[in-house]
């Protein structure tokens, strides 16, 4: 029994991995499938990929043209379905930009992505935050913060970077993997650290390491 499970082993498991790669190919949403109707805008040649994240809200959310958003990806507008949104797009992600496995895109208020930004891994964006001012009431039931959130084209955002709200990040921009941007990255810079400081930025002619200049940072 043992060897007959050995060898028939390998066959199944080609015929289950060859099959379920068909399906998800099958199952990326695209700009003519009826899933993708729910959504403000979806750009031509723009994909989803499949299994998706959660989201919600499409109807909010608009995405450009040439987009890859990865696998497991969660793109949300507002608190829950059926919300009506004072804004839109809440969440708008520009032309030929790359959204990486496991990304969380969750807007309330104004999320701008630039046209060509890449994203890594599991990076999570949102211009929300809970409120904590009130001493007697459980942060988690205070009442939300909300403040628009920018990327600006040509921007780079490492795996597992953390954009909050009020987060203004430049053009051509690296924010390094890990790293918590809290406020404004001017252009043509890189920025790694929690919260992330600007390390290296373009002078007009060549990319300055800003150490050189302040040791302390």
């Amino acid at each position: 029994m043992s060897s007959f499970f050995a060898f028939i082993r390998p066959l199944v498991g080609g015929i289950v991995r060859t099959t379920s790669e068909m399906f998800t190919r099958l199952a990326v949403i695209g700009p003519k499938d009826i899933r993708a109707k729910r959504f403000g805008e979806f750009g031509s040649g723009s994909s989803i990929s499949w299994p998706t994240g959660s989201g919600f809200g499409e109807k909010w959310i608009w995405i450009g043209e040439d987009v890859l958003i990865a696998a497991h990806v969660t793109l949300s507008a507002g608190m829950g379905p059926g919300q009506e949104m004072l804004t839109n797009p809440v969440v708008r992600i520009g032309d030929r930009c790359l959204i990486g496995r496991g990304t969380s895109i969750i807007g309330h208020l104004t999320i701008e992505i630039g046209d060509d930004v890449f994203t890594g891994m599991n990076v999570y964006i949102t211009d929300q935050n809970h409120g904590y001012e009130e001493l007697d009431v459980p942060i988690g039931k205070q009442l939300p913060n909300e403040e628009a959130v920018e990327i600006g084209k040509g921007s780079w955002i490492g795996s597992g970077a953390i954009i909050l709200p009020g987060s203004k990040i430049g053009d051509h921009v690296v924010v390094g993997a890990n790293s918590v941007v809290t406020g404004e990255i001017p252009s043509y810079s890189v920025a790694v650290g929690s919260p992330a400081k600007v390390i290296r930025q373009y002078d007009g002619n060549s990319w300055e390491l800003l150490k050189k200049k302040n040791p302390n940072l």
